[in-house]
């Protein structure tokens, strides 16, 4: 089984061998963790992102990790939350398993995710939190040894805590 690690800090700063970007479907950047990836990995992100042509909400596409101390960025468009009624579970653990399979494709290691769809997304902090800790504690892993959840706030480090 896989290790899981659960802290607050700054997704862009760990040295992992790939990060995930809580994405949107057009991968060429927004607001939030992505817009900090972004940021922090450099012009080349985006241009390693364009010849992509986006990503469909649930799926993964992976590209180097440029100025990141991480080698991979994984990107994945989370749902946006309705009302929990229109797939958005599914489509959430689909998120995880894609990342998680690209992953193990690109010999990862390490794996950080980010909470998925919490932010503008508006998905629910504690049902994310489970979706999350139960697709990973699930997935068949052979190449990843530990997956790092990187909270952006207190708050949130308190809620994967108590889920764990």
């Amino acid at each position: 089984m896989v290790e899981i690690e659960i802290i607050q800090g700054d997704i862009t700063k760990l040295d992992v061998d790939a990060i995930v970007n809580a994405a949107n479907c057009s991968l060429l950047g927004g607001g939030g963790v992505d817009g900090a990836i972004h940021r922090a990995a450099g012009p080349e992100l985006l241009r390693a992102c364009i010849p992509l042509n986006g990503c469909e909400t649930g799926k993964a596409k992976i590209t180097p990790g440029f100025r990141l101390p991480a080698k991979y960025v994984i990107h994945t468009p989370g749902p946006v939350y309705r009302d929990g009624q229109h797939g958005e579970p599914a489509l959430l653990e689909s998120c995880y398993r894609s990342c998680l399979e690209l992953a193990e494709e690109s010999e990862c290691e390490t794996v950080a995710f980010p909470a998925i769809s919490t932010g503008v997304y508006g998905y629910p902090w504690k049902e994310a939190t489970e979706v999350a800790i139960k697709t990973v504690r699930s997935y068949p892993v052979k190449s990843v040894k530990k997956v790092i959840f990187c909270c952006f706030s207190p708050e949130m480090e308190k809620i994967y805590r108590a889920a764990i």
